[in-house]
């Protein structure tokens, strides 16, 4: 075998991945393709047409390129990965969107790139530019507002303004979701290929729209700049404002553009004018900057021109597009009309009917509501009736029991007599048995005067006794000697003893007899006193019993009231007879 056969062979074609703006992209290219056959395959599998102002960008170390159109693909800087990746972006961009963008597919592509860089903070936008631009980005995904469908928060996941702006102010998702969508609210019945317009509209007129930035050095100081490309000319900045350049050259008043390694010449065609030099900081950088300013330019001699047959073409092929979109519009809104009307004349069938329906049901209820009205009736005439029937037989058994408590308390009335009767008598017999009880009780008191002056006549007696002992105890002793008594003076003598002692037998004697006839007159009284309370006790009762009888014969019944005599209550007596 020979040394060739064992060479390994190179593959005839090699992968690519394209990434759009909203879509990613696989081909297989043939080595020998260049530049341009990848770009018009790219071009043709989205449908563009407006090809000169795009490009396919690649990423170069530290910093970007663009494909060039007449050399192989493969023969460039590109990355050796497989797949190797470019991304498809707008490489120039025009002075006018409204003018120069012709197909749909161009602003939309447009239209994706400068909201990203805006989001991005590639192209400064103030807070008001951008809630407005935000509206409109609104209204090219979502349509018309609807505040059936659109709720509060239906815009939290969507990305809308710089973050740089919402740091600025210190506001709450849901208060950046509302000025939104009180501008989203304003732009009704605009398609997404106007809202995308209208939004590239105001995105033209900011300061940073379309300017590509290259760092450079002047010539004699080494003064660090910004060199500022875009579809008006060149422009100078300071590296910290890129807002207002210092000085600016237009493509009309520029007369020549080269460079020499990293050394860059702009030549003004006024002749009088000095020539600007600055040096960039690798050869690669030149490359680009020469390249981007030379397809400005060339677009910018190009609007200057008569369009050419393809513009032309395609200008009127948008122009009779937009027409036939515009009236597919109308038909479309005047379809949706006639379909409103459609169906706001067949809601308002489908409610009249459901209106009919109720009352045709409502008719039936009634009629079912009359006859159970009528059947009720019927069964409560019948009930009414026998309820009559009833009242009039309870009406004869109320007038009989009416009559048997009127007799009841006929005779009620006369046990309630007779028990007064034997109340008063009572109360007479209480009262002379008081009577008697005080006079009885006078005579204990003289009795015990009595008693006390015999008591008081005994120790006076027992007194005088003693002293009388006293006095003859000498005598007693005498007698008490052998010898006998002589005189006739001892006889007398113990005569008087013998009789003062009887006479004080005799008074102790009268003294306990008195005595226990007071006490005997006092049982027989406590007995009598006894007697009588429990008499008087029994006749309370019942006094008592009858009385609540009569209050429940009254209750029970409501008969008429009979007149009571007056009741003079016996407590005081009571408590007297009791004490």
């Amino acid at each position: 075998m020979s040394i060739l056969g064992l060479k390994k062979k190179q593959p005839k074609t090699f992968k690519v991945k394209v990434s759009t703006m909203d879509a990613e992209m696989e081909f297989s290219c043939e080595v020998k393709w260049k530049g341009k056959d990848l770009f018009d395959l790219v071009c043709r599998t989205i449908g563009l047409r407006e090809t000169w102002f795009f490009g396919l960008r690649y990423t170069v170390k530290d910093t970007y390129a663009w494909l060039k159109p007449d050399k192989r693909v493969l023969d460039q800087e590109v990355p050796k990965d497989s797949p190797i990746t470019f991304h498809f972006l707008a490489k120039f961009f025009p002075e006018k969107v409204e003018d120069e963008l012709v197909q749909e597919i161009t602003q939309h592509l447009f239209f994706l790139q400068v909201k990203k860089q805006i989001l991005d903070e590639e192209i400064f936008c103030s807070p008001e530019a951008s809630v407005l631009l935000a509206s409109y980005a609104v209204q090219a995904k979502y349509g018309d507002y609807d505040p059936n469908f659109h709720k509060p928060g239906f815009l939290a996941q969507d990305e809308l303004l710089p973050k740089r702006v919402l740091m600025q102010y210190q506001m709450r998702p849901d208060m950046w979701e509302e000025k939104i969508t009180a501008w989203y609210a304003e732009h009704r019945n605009i398609t997404r290929d106007e809202a995308e317009m209208e939004y590239l509209k105001i995105a033209q007129d900011l300061e940073m729209y379309g300017v590509s930035y290259f760092s450079i050095t002047q010539n004699k100081r080494d003064t660090e700049l910004l060199l500022g490309v875009d579809a008006q000319g060149l422009h100078i900045y300071n590296p910290n404002n890129k807002l207002s350049p210092n000085k600016s050259f237009p493509w009309s008043g520029i007369r020549n553009i080269s460079y020499s390694e990293k050394e860059f010449t702009i030549k003004p065609l006024d002749k009088k004018k000095e020539v600007f030099k600055f040096y960039s900081s690798q050869l690669r950088v030149n490359k680009l900057i020469l390249q981007l300013c030379i397809g400005n330019h060339d677009l910018f001699m190009r609007r200057r021109k008569v369009d050419s047959i393809e513009v032309q073409q395609m200008k009127a092929q948008a122009k009779e597009e937009k027409a036939r979109k515009k009236v597919e519009r109308q038909i479309l809104a005047r379809e949706k009309q006639m379909r409103e009307e459609a169906e706001r004349a067949k809601e308002d069938m489908e409610r009249r009917l459901f209106q009919l329906q109720d009352e045709a049901r409502m008719a039936n209820e009634a009629l079912l509501r009359s006859e159970e009205t009528a059947d009720l009736l019927a069964e409560k005439a019948q009930i009414a009736e026998e309820e009559a029937k009833l009242l009039a037989h309870k009406a004869a058994e109320a007038e009989q029991e009416r009559q048997r408590l009127e007799v009841t308390a006929l005779k009620t009335k006369e046990e309630k007599r007779l028990m007064e009767q034997k109340m008063r008598e009572a109360e007479s017999l209480a009262v002379k048995l008081v009577e008697q009880s005080e006079r009885r009780l006078k005579e204990a008191d003289h009795l015990k005067q009595d008693l006390n002056e015999a008591k008081d006549a005994e120790r006076k007696a027992k007194q005088k006794l003693l002293e009388i002992t006293k006095s003859t105890y000498p005598l007693i002793a005498a007698y008490s000697s052998p010898p006998p008594p002589t005189g006739p003076e001892s006889p007398d003598t113990t005569l008087d003893m013998g009789s003062m002692s009887v006479r004080m037998d005799f008074k102790d004697s009268d003294m306990k007899r008195l005595s226990m006839e007071i006490e005997r007159e006092r049982l027989e009284y406590m007995e009598k006193s006894k007697h009588l309370q429990d008499q008087l006790k029994e006749l309370k009762s019942e006094i008592e019993s009858l009385k609540l009888e009569e209050q429940q014969q009254a209750g029970l019944y409501s008969l008429r009231s009979y007149a009571e005599p007056p009741y003079i209550p016996h407590s005081n007596l009571f408590e007297n007879l009791e004490s």
